[in-house]
């Protein structure tokens, strides 16, 4: 059966197309929310089998059909009111959908609680419509496994050009499912790159907060100092609303409490078509030759992205230096806070489920090799004889470090050197001297290599300056407007 959808339905809808034509009664939430179900049918699950969405929440059209009465009788709760988004796999809800973290030891986990995050969204009146594929416990499993991959969700492709084409991670699905229009909306959730390198290679928004922004209240960890959860989008302004949804202070996060000092902002009031007018944005170019020789750069799009923010009123500052990226990268943080984080999470999962430490999961995954460990299981295998106690001076020495270099000599350092706004790296460079301040950084389109791959840029700057990166980043797509339908037919 084909069910055909009127002239509405195209590709690119954005929050506002969908909210004008809620309130003209052109269209309704379960309308839409089953034509993203048609597409995921047609070119996710099959056709091209892009494989982005891992499960779908078997309630999404009873909320939409709530959510379209509660419209008519009371109107619009806001923006989001009816609006499609899919969660990353390893966020919690309290529904009839698992939260697996890609893992087969997980496959039959429900939560019995929400996670923070996917409370507020459902207050905003989001219609959550399903799990994300994911790269495995967040790229915690092997050193061999594919971006993407996951033992119960198997390889998410990217949509563009070849299906081999490295896809990011390790929110792939979230960043797929938004890039190919299988949602309007998604959340993934990053330690390091996670959502900065798929927005980047799949010409999506992607915005990587500043670690306290959003609780990370019912998330499965990888770290206790670095992991946030972020929005993708295809557009600046969809991704500001989206992000603005879910933050708040969450009393059981010790991250979130900063808020309590700190004026929660509406992000769509930095989008100005003039916001690179007068900013100061310092270019670094002093990455590694075996990033500037790899199929992820393109020096031709990257000197259009810093011609363009000249073009736009921009000051232009090259051949910036940041110290603490060139620093020799100490694992020792994510090594320990993965055992320490993964192993309380587990312990705390209901009896009936087969795994309750890192020993068993691993134990587990042994069990059933031929479906878990079809890349091994290295990266957890090297952990799971370390304390569980993070009073290892390996560990503290390596998180007090983390701390001061990329405070003091990483992002911050440089602002304050150059009077910079913000920093512009090509793809996800800098992610990494980012993500251990816990610092925010917007990914957005920047154009498409001659085979048709995606390239991105994105902007750093410091603690909850995501308003001022939304400015920047808005003012870069709206005068260039790069970013193209992928072909998946």
């Amino acid at each position: 059966m084909s069910i055909k959808f009127e002239d509405f339905y195209q590709e690119e809808l954005t929050i506002d197309d969908i909210q004008d034509a809620m309130a003209k009664g052109t269209v309704t939430s379960k309308e839409l929310t089953m034509y993203y179900l048609d597409r995921i049918a047609k070119y996710d699950q099959g056709g091209p089998k892009i494989n982005s969405i891992l499960e779908i929440n078997p309630e999404a059209i009873f909320i939409a059909e709530a959510l379209d009465h509660e419209r008519t009788i009371k109107g619009a709760r806001g923006p989001l009111h009816g609006i499609p988004v899919v969660l990353k796999d390893n966020i919690e809800t309290n529904d009839y959908m698992h939260t697996s973290a890609g893992t087969l030891a997980l496959e039959n986990y429900c939560s019995s609680t929400d996670a923070f995050l996917v409370d507020k969204l459902r207050q905003a009146g989001a219609v959550i419509l399903g799990k994300a594929n994911m790269t495995e416990l967040a790229n915690a499993m092997s050193t061999t496994m594919w971006a993407g991959y996951s033992a119960r969700g198997g390889q998410v492709l990217n949509p563009y050009g070849d299906p081999n084409l490295f896809v990011g991670g390790s929110s792939s699905g979230s960043a797929v499912a938004v890039a190919a229009n299988f949602s309007v909306l998604a959340i993934g959730t990053e330690t390091d790159g996670s959502i900065l390198s798929p927005a980047t290679l799949n010409s999506v928004v992607g915005i990587k907060p500043t670690v306290g922004l959003i609780s990370r209240k019912g998330i499965i960890p990888f770290t206790y100092s670095q992991d946030t959860a972020g929005p993708f989008a295809r557009t600046v302004r969809d991704a500001a609303i989206l992000l603005g949804a879910m933050v708040s202070v969450d009393e059981q996060d010790p991250a979130t409490h900063k808020l309590k000092e700190i004026k929660i902002e509406d992000y769509t009031s930095y989008l100005h078509i003039d916001g690179l007018k007068g900013a100061r944005i310092g270019v670094f170019t002093h990455g590694s030759d075996g990033f500037y020789n790899s199929d992820e750069y393109d020096g031709e799009l990257f000197e259009n992205a810093v011609q363009t923010l000249h073009d736009q009123g921009a000051t232009v500052v090259k051949d910036i230096e940041i110290p603490a990226f060139h620093r020799e990268r100490n694992g020792a943080v994510l090594l320990y806070e993965l055992k320490h984080s993964l192993d309380n999470y587990l312990s705390k999962l209901p009896p009936q489920q087969p795994v309750h430490s890192f020993s068993e999961l691993i134990q587990f995954n042994k069990d059933h090799a031929d479906r878990a460990l079809k890349n091994g299981q290295d990266r957890l295998e090297q952990r799971e004889h370390l304390p569980n106690t993070l009073s290892n001076p390996e560990y503290l020495s390596a998180r007090l470090e983390d701390i001061y270099f990329s405070e003091q000599q990483g992002i911050g350092f440089a602002l304050k050197k150059y009077n910079l706004d913000a920093v512009l790296f090509p793809s996800y460079l800098g992610s990494t001297v980012s993500a251990k301040a816990g610092y925010p950084t917007i990914a957005v389109p920047a154009g498409y290599m001659e085979s048709g791959r995606p390239f991105g840029i994105t902007f750093a700057s410091t603690s909850f300056n995501e308003g001022k990166l939304i400015k920047l980043a808005y003012a870069f797509e709206q005068a260039t407007k790069h970013r193209k339908v992928p072909n998946i037919y």
